[in-house]
């Protein structure tokens, strides 16, 4: 799967997820890896248990890699700039520009 699917599977699985700020970053982004980095970032709670159990069974489909933080622990460490995070509202348009620049078709001598 692109990281573009998957984030499209995210985004349609995880209906909790658009309560929350999540970020994919690492390989996957750049079309190599085995898994899938995401971020989540929000509150603790029962919303938190919900995503956390809808996650987990978007994972039983897909090799991902979550990682949790409250919005304190984001902004202290700078994660998402370090790491060159996407957010979720850019995954596809993102995903979808790598695959244009990298798999565009090749015209043949």
């Amino acid at each position: 799967m692109t990281a573009a699917e998957v984030a499209g599977f995210l985004l349609e699985t995880c209906p909790t997820l658009r309560y929350y700020k999540a970020f994919m970053f690492g390989s996957s982004l750049h079309g190599i890896g085995s898994d899938y980095d995401v971020l989540v970032v929000g509150p603790s709670g029962a919303p938190l248990v919900r995503l956390k159990s809808e996650l987990r069974a978007a994972g039983a489909e897909l090799p991902l890699d979550i990682l949790y933080m409250v919005p304190e622990e984001a902004e202290d460490t700078a994660f998402v700039a370090r790491k060159g995070c996407i957010h979720s509202h850019c995954w596809l348009a993102h995903c979808a520009k790598f695959r244009s620049e990298f798999e565009a078709p090749v015209a043949l001598a």
